[in-house]
Parts: C-alpha cells; structure tokens; sequence
C-alpha cells in the first residue's frame, strides 16, 4: 500500500501472519500444503506485522468464528488479554520499570481466573530489529529472567500479552509444525548439503534479517535444507506451541510509541462483543487505578479543541468497562 515513487525504500512483511487456532498458542503460519478447515466456534489469533524502511508496526487479535457474543471462559480469556493490555498501555511509559508490567498483566489476567502464558516477551523495536534488547518478560519465574530495564522516551515497544484458562505453560507438540524462522546474524557454518546450501543464499538473499515463513521458499528443497540450518543455529525458529486441549487462549498484541505528549498506540483492532463467564468487571483497587491512567500528558500541538481536551482530562477515565466488555480501543 505504501507507495513513494521518489525514494525507494526498502518495506515488506516484518513478521509472517500467523492463524493459531483454539489452544495453539502461537506461531501457526501453515505452508500451502496445510488442508486444515476452520469451523464455526474456532478461537483465532491473528498475528503479523510490516515495515517501512525497517521501521515495524505488529499487531495481534482473538477472533471467535461465530456472529453471536463470545460467552464463557472464552470471553474471560479474550477480557483478560484485552483489560491486561490496555493496563500495559499506560504502564509502558518513561519513568517505568519492565518488571511494573509483569506484575501488573500477571494480577488483571488472575481477575479473569486465567493465567498470562509463560515465555511470551514483549520487545522493544528499533530500525531493522524486531527483538531488541529492552524486554517484558510475561511470567516472572527462575528459568526465565530478562535483565531490569527502565522505559524511555522515542522508544518503540511491541507489546505481547497472551492468556489462557489452563495452565498457562505451552509445549511443543510437533517440530514439524515449525514454519517461521529468523536469520541469526551472528552465526555462521559451513553447510554440507547441496540443498541446505541452495536454501541458505535464498534466506540471505531475500530475508536477511525480518523473520520469514517458509511458505516463501520452494517447499519440498526446503524441508530439507532447514533442518542443517537449524540444527547449526543459522536460523532461531519460532515453535507452535500449544495448550492442552480444551483450554481457550487469546492474543493481543499492539505497537505503542513513547512519544513526548505520552503513549501512541498505532496498532489495533476493534473486539467483538463478549459476555463473560460471571459477568466478571474487575473489582480491584489497584487495577482500576491503572486503567484510570492517561494515555497522553498534554494536549497534541495543531489537534481539534475536543480531541484536547479530552486527552487533558486523561483517555483512561470510563476504561474499565471498556476494557472488560470489548469496547472501544484507542
């Protein structure tokens, strides 16, 4: 869509859309040989992103296949991702520390009866770097620790908040479903067969550095070629993982900008209307003081006299029931 005739500037897919359906957690990006249907009451996570001269925006949503309100505990899950992110949303702000966003998703998803997916980490993005070094980590526990950071100023965060109504600890089932894979640039090996070789120019070729899927490459001389990349860690895959079956997991995901006049949230997507298991609002003080934090600090420079305004008074006022029932997102 992005069309600059004067300059050309590099652009393209910075993350492979991915349809992860009912308790497939992540990273499902089917090759065209994949004859899976989909069928009415089917949970699905969407999630992709783009760039434009390596600048990335991502998104992820939660979609249920049917035209009447998401009741139940899939509804408690879809809430859960919902209200924790839009919690995060005024948490990822300058002055804040990573873990305050841990802490803080981990109690909104506790008030659903869910639990927030272990292994799950939000990146902040640069130009050309999907996963940068800053990181918010989604489960705080012994085996995964990610270095204290503080947010600043004119940085750009992909914010990942996954839930589910089982345990909240997926698993990889099956190798094979592995589809989408990242160049790591600080490896290198010698590859033995013709066919990894073939496969490996192509990936440096076309897919230096964004993740790909392998949808992109000829299928049959891939399958074989990746395994030599992989197992040499040329390439960092991105398992599917799964809950155990049964379970309902949702996914939001969105790209926020820490700009001076505070957070812009550039990524979303409107949710369909949910009913949720006991009707669940979120009763807690300090929950509800997190979604009465503005979004912006001050009035946009040139913006409508309304629009002002109301950033003035703060966006997070009435955010609640917003949150927990699917309303309105920024």
């Amino acid at each position: 869509m992005y069309k600059n005739v004067k300059k050309k500037i590099e652009r393209g897919v910075a993350f492979p859309t991915c349809l992860s359906v009912n308790n497939t957690v992540c990273h499902y990006s089917p090759l065209a040989s994949d004859e899976t249907v989909l069928e009415e009451g089917d949970i699905l996570k969407i999630d992709m992103g783009c760039h434009i001269d390596g600048f990335i925006a991502v998104v992820g949503h939660t979609h249920v296949l049917q035209q009447v309100p998401v009741t139940g505990r899939a509804a408690d899950a879809i809430a859960a991702a919902n209200t924790a992110a839009e919690v995060a949303l005024r948490l990822v702000k300058p002055g804040k520390k990573n873990q305050d966003v841990t802490e803080a998703i981990q109690k909104v998803a506790a008030a659903y009866d869910c639990k927030i997916v272990e292994g799950v980490l939000s990146h902040q993005l640069k130009q050309f770097v999907i996963d940068g070094n800053k990181v918010v980590l989604s489960v705080s526990n012994p085996e995964t620790r990610v270095d204290d950071a503080e947010f600043e100023e004119n940085e750009v965060y992909a914010i990942d908040i996954v839930t589910s109504t089982g345990e909240g600890k997926p698993r990889l089932l099956d190798e094979k479903q592995t589809t989408i894979y990242k160049r790591a640039v600080d490896k290198s090996y010698h590859l033995k067969m013709k066919a990894s070789r073939f496969i490996f120019s192509e990936i440096n070729q076309k897919f230096p550095i964004m993740p790909f899927s392998a949808r992109a490459l000829e299928e049959k001389r891939a399958r074989l070629g990746l395994v030599e990349c992989v197992n040499h860690e040329l390439l960092q895959p991105y398992p599917v993982l799964h809950e155990k079956p049964g379970d309902f997991v949702a996914h939001i995901k969105f790209t926020v900008l820490l700009m001076p006049n505070g957070s812009d949230r550039i990524t979303s997507h409107t949710l369909q209307e949910l009913k949720t298991m006991t009707n669940k609002t979120v009763d807690d003080p300090e929950i509800k003081a997190w979604l009465a934090l503005p979004v912006k600090t001050k009035k946009k420079g040139g913006g409508k006299k309304k629009k002002g305004k109301r950033a003035e008074k703060g966006e997070g006022e009435a955010m609640d029931e917003e949150a927990t029932n699917g309303g309105g997102q920024d």
